[in-house]
């Protein structure tokens, strides 16, 4: 049910009599929790990569329901895309970063080969600003979040990521602390896939794990 419909439905409640508002409460609740679950989904069955595309020859791989990605032979960038593109969305992930652990989170975004347009939550080793954004073959970093804030990073371990992206404003928060928040039209004009990176150079090893996506309606 969207927003505007429920919207009317509240509206009828105001000229029902007073006995049929403990029915109609239920009613609504059954509907709110249908509407809650309607948007969300998981995007990672634990199993396999059905749902998402490999650009590039680095390596992404499925071992004991975690989604693992790996330098290769070439130590180029590589990206995991979902097949569905995303819009408006809040995204919550948790990731556990090996060796180098340099990788990212892109939104709303777009790749041919191993060329990205779009932008990316940094997620990468202490004090390399995880959580901010970049955009990729544009405007470089965007913004950076505070210094003080890359001591909630817990490198080797796993940690909660939630990115929050609704028109032209994009909020991040990692292990339940607020990292960024950032407003621009360039990104608010754009619709793409969400995709994960692995960075050049080799060396590196990330695990994730729990990547479920709520649409904004």
């Amino acid at each position: 049910m969207k927003a505007g419909k429920l919207y009317l439905v509240i509206s009828q409640i105001e000229l029902l009599p007073m006995k049929k508002l403990s029915v109609i409460s239920i009613t609504l609740l059954v509907l709110f929790q249908g509407l809650i679950l309607a948007q969300s989904e998981s995007i990672f069955n634990g199993k396999d990569l059905t749902g998402w595309t490999i650009y590039g020859t680095e390596k992404w791989y499925v071992e004991d329901g975690v989604l693992i990605c790996e330098s290769g032979p070439d130590k180029e960038y590589g990206y995991l895309g979902t097949d569905k593109q995303y819009k408006d969305f809040e995204l919550t992930v948790e990731f556990k970063q090996g060796a180098d652990g340099n990788s990212g989170v892109f939104f709303r975004s777009s790749i041919e080969g191993t060329k990205i347009t779009g932008w990316q939550v940094e997620v990468a080793p202490p004090g390399s600003n995880t959580g901010g954004i970049y955009e990729s073959y544009g405007r470089g970093w965007l913004i950076k979040p505070d210094i003080e804030l890359d001591k909630h990073l817990k490198f080797g371990e796993w940690n909660h990521m939630k990115i929050r992206v609704v028109g032209n404003l994009v909020e991040t928060w990692l292990n339940g602390k607020k990292m960024i928040t950032f407003e621009d039209e360039k990104i608010g004009g754009a619709t793409g896939s969400i995709a994960l990176q692995i960075h050049s150079g080799g060396g590196i090893k990330v695990m994730w794990r729990n990547l479920e996506v709520k649409v904004i309606e």
